[in-house]
């Protein structure tokens, strides 16, 4: 056999060997999603977390032509998905909601996976916002109440959050800093587990998500006050903090990532069909149920957030001595 017709014969079999390499990477991302997509959310069923994102599920299967399921994986102040992204395959096919107490992992406790660079950010959803309840027969009617009560009993004030060094621990703490006193923090799994416990007088305040809106509403929780930069539109009587002289401004985005290094194409799969997902009037319906806003970022900005709020973080655990 001459050089020619080797080469005329083993020509289309090198080819052919390419294509058996290449094929599967690039047919894998082609067909995707050939099956049900799983979305992990840290809290519990029923809350101001869990019902806006089954809106968002529902909308993007319809988009994406498979079923996205809601799974969620309550506790540990909402980060359990996260840690469950670095032991996932890289397909797609789990995604996790990140909310910010992810940020502060590694001042707080020892981890051996980095929120920046061992996740891979998809898109950035929306944000929550914060309130301090009551029961509706407290004696503590305002913020003045509340700070009084608790300097005229140290540590005995107890207040109920989704978690330990979650936003709202936090920031009660900083609080509890800025106005001289101590207070009992009591961690709850979600809102779902914190709000009846408040309503059945099991501990003397809740802060949280607007899960308490339906509550407050019904008269059957009273709100303190709001922790945005404004008053809430939805609940306009009750203050800011600021109003009542304390420093402090308190929101929190949240969003979805997939594991490093998943397909970049699937990724931007996944980042449209959620965008046209929450740009859906019924996903902003039941956001603004709980008071809450969507806060697009796409997945440059959503990584850049991360970078920044890693820093800011770490800064908030120093200054309040929560540091590991």
């Amino acid at each position: 056999m001459n050089a020619r017709s080797f080469k005329r014969r083993t020509l289309p079999l090198l080819l052919l060997a390419a294509g058996l390499v290449a094929g599967p990477a690039l047919a894998q991302s082609d067909r995707f999603p050939s099956r049900a997509i799983k979305v992990l959310i840290g809290f519990t069923a029923g809350g101001s977390t869990d019902v806006p994102f089954r809106v968002l599920a529902e909308n993007a299967s319809k988009i994406l032509g498979q079923p996205v399921i809601i799974e969620n994986k309550p506790g540990a102040g909402g980060v359990l998905p996260a840690q469950m992204m670095q032991s996932v395959p890289a397909d797609g096919y789990t995604l996790a909601q990140i909310p910010l107490p992810v940020f502060r992992l590694p001042y707080t406790q020892k981890i051996n996976w980095d929120p920046v660079a061992d996740l891979q950010y998809v898109i950035g959803l929306a944000g929550y916002s914060f309130g301090l309840v009551v029961p509706a027969d407290s004696p503590i009617k305002n913020m003045q109440d509340y700070i009084a009560y608790a300097k005229a009993h140290p540590g005995q004030l107890t207040y109920g959050t989704p978690g330990a060094l979650t936003t709202l621990h936090l920031t009660m703490e900083n609080i509890a800093m800025q106005s001289g006193i101590t207070l009992n923090h009591i961690p709850y799994k979600g809102n779902s587990e914190s709000l009846q416990a408040v309503i059945g007088n099991h501990v003397m305040s809740v802060a949280d998500t607007p899960g308490w809106g339906p509550y407050v509403e019904q008269g059957r929780l009273r709100l303190l006050s709001t922790w945005g930069d404004k008053r809430s539109s939805k609940f306009p009587d009750a203050p800011t903090l600021k109003e009542v002289g304390i420093n402090l401004v308190q929101t929190s985005p949240f969003g979805l990532v997939v594991p490093k290094g998943t397909d970049p194409k699937i990724a931007q799969v996944l980042h449209d069909a959620f965008k046209k997902a929450m740009d859906m009037p019924n996903y902003k319906e039941s956001l603004a149920k709980f008071d809450m806003e969507p806060y697009y970022m796409d997945s440059a900005t959503y990584r850049k957030y991360a970078v920044e709020t890693m820093k800011t973080e770490k800064l908030i655990i120093e200054k309040l001595g929560l540091a590991k």
